[in-house]
């Protein structure tokens, strides 16, 4: 891989590590013992009923929306560490370099396609 390919691959990390954890803190605070972990808030809506099955329904959301986003920043953050140490763009299972084109349109993968069909078909 190229050097202009790598800046343009880091960059787009980058932006979505930035989109992710700004999507994050809209839903949920830093562990303050861990500040790779998120936590999903709980919003008081009001005091009934109604009010508390809204709450309940929000918070079973954004501890889903957590998840996941927490998921997709902890892989932007594996990415850039593999770039930090030059083994960004290898493929974790048969070593070989993974194509341009599959790190542009997903910058986290970390297996080839050779490789990552034959894990789903197993």
């Amino acid at each position: 891989m190229n050097k202009k390919d790598l800046q343009e691959i880091q960059k787009k990390l980058l932006e979505e590590k930035s989109n992710l954890e700004a999507e994050l803190s809209k839903i949920a605070k830093k562990n303050p013992r861990n500040k790779e972990d998120y936590q999903a808030e709980f919003e008081e809506i009001g005091h009934d009923e109604s009010d508390s099955s809204q709450e309940v329904a929000k918070y079973g959301l954004n501890l889903t929306l957590e998840k996941t986003l927490e998921k997709s920043l902890h892989d932007v953050g594996k990415a850039l560490d593999r770039i930090k140490k030059s083994g960004y763009g290898i493929c974790k299972y048969c070593h070989q370099e993974i194509d341009v084109k599959r790190l542009k349109a997903r910058p986290t993968s970390s297996a080839c396609i050779s490789c990552k069909t034959k894990l789903k078909t197993l």
